[in-house]
């Protein structure tokens, strides 16, 4: 237990460094978050009534595509620079590569969702500072973050792998973004925890779940 949490936090670590010394995977998907908003902001009408109804919808959708964008990223660089046949060589077991990959997607779709924050305070008026707000973007983005990374290492192997992640991920990612819009949309309308609190507890779940059975089925999908 303790070979695999070294092993884990050694890879989460030299993804980090790797990150601040390049920041190619946070430049590129904050580049692709800014623009996603761009392009909303020139779709709706910014008016109070309209970002009522769609600014949840908007909040979500940036932060989805952008976290598939990155999450995209999670093996293909090991794979592009021929480090993932040493990566899978390593004296650890496979859950150690999972959590060490897991914790360097999440690190970098969190720094991506609190930047984008001014972002939309900027261009549509909307404030996501707030306690809610930010647990609800920690528990969605912690179960899309699991299941992306399995399907990560599932579509690192294949030639379309830009089309099979989205394919694979979305439909089984959807209870928590669900969730997230729903927790959004209540907070947004004035609501506190009681009104978010079914939301939280449906994603918590879904984390919980999918953290366990991602990490046991990442040993069969990764091969060498």
């Amino acid at each position: 237990m303790r070979q695999s949490l070294r092993a884990a936090w050694a890879i989460y670590r030299k993804d980090l460094r790797v990150e601040l010394r390049t920041r190619e995977t946070v430049g590129s998907v904050l580049v692709f978050a800014v623009v996603t908003a761009f392009i909303f902001n020139f779709a709706f009408d910014p008016s109070p009534q309209v970002l009522g109804l769609v600014a949840p919808g908007i909040v979500w959708v940036a932060y989805v595509f952008t976290g598939m964008l990155g999450l995209n990223r999670t093996f293909q660089l090991e794979r592009d620079r021929g480090t993932l046949e040493l990566l899978l060589l390593a004296p650890a077991g496979r859950e150690a590569i999972y959590w060490g990959k897991l914790g360097g997607a999440l690190t970098v779709m969190l720094v991506v969702e609190a930047l984008m924050a001014p972002v939309f305070l900027f261009l549509y008026d909307l404030s996501l500072f707030s306690p809610l707000l930010a647990a609800t973007a920690v528990l969605a983005t912690v179960g899309f973050g699991a299941v992306g990374t399995l399907f990560a290492a599932i579509a690192v192997h294949t030639r379309s792998r830009e089309v099979l992640l989205p394919v694979l991920f979305l439909p089984l990612a959807m209870p928590v973004i669900v969730g997230a819009v729903g927790a959004t949309t209540a907070l947004l309308g004035g609501g506190g925890l009681a009104q978010v609190n079914p939301w939280f507890q449906l994603m918590a779940a879904f984390d919980l779940a999918t953290l366990m059975v991602c990490s046991w089925a990442f040993e069969h999908v990764l091969e060498e």
